[in-house]
């Protein structure tokens, strides 16, 4: 038998290095302080609670022990949302059977997008309750909480369709920490972002 020529054990033995090495976490975006005992203390999403389509409350129980990506919207859009919502439906069918991951999408504008209305939607796109999330609420409390997961809603009657807001999927882990976020209006970017989904999957398995 021929001896493997060195050239070609190197290309063997830097593949198995690929392989096996593990990818660092993703980060944890936001501030951070120093407790009095010298702990790294990471932004985290506030408590909440708002209505989902279903009427059902939606808080951070809701969340216990698993991720979720995050959006801003309002039914009447006629800028971006539908861009978003494209994305987020990429995002649904893609983790689809991933029970560690739920989709959560504030409405920003609660005075028309009712819960009947949210379950329309709902119905329209063909999702499931128990993977995605449409939730209404307080108003101030929709807006105030936007500002937590590092996104933009608010009133504006010089916009279109009367409200400003970022297209932005943020996503967030078990412990209320934002990980990653990109542009939901951009396919390039999602298919990115959706890796890092996939990644911090794989770090909730460890």
């Amino acid at each position: 038998m021929k001896n493997i020529p060195l050239f070609y054990c190197l290309i063997i033995l830097l593949s198995i290095s690929c392989v096996n090495k593990k990818q660092d976490p993703l980060p944890i975006v936001g501030h951070r302080d120093i407790s009095p005992t010298g702990d790294t203390l990471y932004h985290q999403i506030p408590d909440f609670q708002f209505t989902n389509q279903d009427n059902q409350p939606v808080n951070n129980a809701t969340f216990q022990n698993k991720a979720y990506v995050v959006d801003f919207f309002f039914m009447n859009c006629p800028t971006i949302c539908p861009k978003v919502k494209k994305q987020m439906l990429r995002l649904y069918h893609r983790f689809d059977k991933e029970d560690k991951l739920i989709l959560l999408s504030h409405s920003i504008d609660p005075k028309y997008d009712t819960v009947e209305r949210l379950k329309q939607y709902a119905i329209n796109m063909d999702v499931k309750t128990s993977k995605w999330h449409f939730v209404t609420g307080d108003k101030e409390a929709i807006y105030d909480i936007a500002d937590d997961y590092f996104s933009v809603a608010i009133e504006n009657p010089d916009a279109p369709g009367g409200f400003d807001h970022s297209g932005r999927l943020i996503l967030v882990d078990k412990n209320r920490q934002v990980r990653a976020f990109c542009d939901g209006t951009n396919a390039k970017e999602v298919t990115a972002f959706m890796l890092q989904v996939e990644q911090l999957m794989l770090e909730m398995e460890g």
